[in-house]
């Protein structure tokens, strides 16, 4: 008998990983994500560079490029660690037992594959964009499905936490269930609403209802004699906030934004400050979680500012400056502290940030620093280009060392 494999069989290092993927949600929704990582920037990157600097046959979406961007990043990029994480612990929030991989498995094949043929379908074939975002959505419905089961299957006392997430992911859906109907012909408001839903219906409640929750916790348990505080008013009053702010922004009510932006600056500030970031230095992967979350009041301060000044003047003195000290300083930083955490906690690793994450945790405040630069004046596709490709250079050696990880066994020998 031939000990050489049969055209048949599948080779053993692929076998293993696909059987590592399969072990736990975390494993494929973050590997996919660390694709989409680099997959959603290089796109944007090279379409930033065909604006500034001319590209001869560079295909052109068949929508503006700006609005590609911000969905397929918000609905595509950071859902899929979203739901990663939240199918990973919501059956520990919620005292229930882990998911099967025929639960968590279609959704990360669904969510992902859908955002590969929509990248795909950037390259002016619109065919292939409709598609891509259906099977998203396709996705989102089973892991809305399967999340609401979890919960509601649970007897746990505190549900609060888990049902904000859930209530984000609806409303992702309905964004991504927009969007789509613009696709097929709907009107031009339905794309600008599904993008605002992406934003302050679908990730900053996500984020928001995670560090509420887990913040505290990982700094009661990582520094004596903390005292975790976790009001209890404060998710309610920022999902009202929020919604406020989408609904006034879609609608181009601009001149009362500051009636919801300052309170929710101060909101954002108290939690800070509240959560005693300077008690939480150290260790590293603490520290980074508490720097990443500072973004989120000065993002809103950001936001607060230009709403006055248009209040008063008419004129948006900071553009989309807010909004990427948002995007790429708290959405990205706080991206790449949970994940860290996460992967090192669910491989059986020191908890501890390491070279690399820190080298892409660092280089990524740069970015952000780039990107709220290009809204100052003067080039502004070159800032734009320096900041895209900052991005990819930034999480390049993150990428490669956590896909590393998800598609080799733990390092303690246990399983997951």
């Amino acid at each position: 008998m031939s000990d050489s494999p049969s055209a048949g069989n599948t080779p053993p290092a692929f076998a293993e990983a696909a059987r590592l993927l399969a072990t736990a949600p975390h494993r494929p929704l973050f590997l996919a994500g660390t694709v989409a990582v680099l997959l959603s920037m290089a796109w944007w990157a090279v379409e930033l560079t065909w604006m500034r600097f001319g590209l001869a046959g560079w295909p052109q979406p068949t929508i503006p490029p700006g609005w590609a961007h911000a969905m397929l990043i918000q609905y595509g990029l950071f859902p899929l660690f979203m739901f990663g994480f939240l199918m990973t612990t919501f059956p520990k929030w919620l005292g229930r037992p882990d998911l099967p991989r025929t639960r968590f498995l279609p959704v990360a094949g669904a969510v992902f594959g859908g955002y590969v043929l929509a990248n795909a379908g950037l390259l002016d074939l619109g065919w292939l964009l409709k598609l891509g975002i259906a099977v998203m959505l396709a996705g989102y419905l089973l892991g809305v499905v399967t999340l609401a089961g979890v919960l509601r299957a649970s007897v746990a006392e505190r549900k609060g936490h888990a049902r904000s997430c859930l209530a984000a992911l609806c409303l992702g859906t309905l964004g991504l269930a927009i969007f789509l109907a613009y696709l097929f012909g709907a009107p031009a408001e339905c794309a600008l609403l599904a993008i605002k839903l992406g934003t302050f219906g679908l990730l900053l409640p996500i984020y928001f209802s995670v560090m509420h929750r887990m913040l505290p916790f990982f700094t009661g348990n990582m520094v004596k004699g903390y005292d975790v505080i976790r009001p209890d008013w404060s998710m309610p009053v920022v999902w009202v906030l929020l919604l406020a702010h989408l609904l006034l922004d879609w609608r181009g009510v601009l001149d009362w934004l500051w009636v919801v932006d300052i309170p929710l600056a101060l909101v954002f500030a108290w939690h800070s400050l509240r959560w005693r970031p300077w008690k939480a230095m150290h260790p590293g992967i603490l520290a980074v979680l508490h720097l990443a979350f500072a973004w989120l009041p000065v993002a809103f301060a950001l936001f607060a500012i230009q709403d006055v000044v248009h209040a008063l003047s008419g004129q948006l003195i900071l553009g989309r400056a807010p909004l990427h000290a948002l995007g790429i300083g708290f959405f990205g930083s706080m991206l790449v502290a949970m994940v860290t955490r996460v992967t090192q906690g669910h491989s059986g690793r020191p908890m501890q940030m390491g070279k690399v994450a820190w080298l892409c945790f660092a280089l990524l405040q740069v970015v952000t620093l780039l990107r709220i630069r290009a809204e100052l004046g003067g080039d502004v596709y070159l800032w734009l280009v320096m900041a895209a490709y900052g991005w990819l250079l930034a999480f390049l050696p993150w990428v490669l060392r956590s896909a590393w990880i998800y598609l080799t066994p733990r390092a303690d020998g246990k399983p997951g």
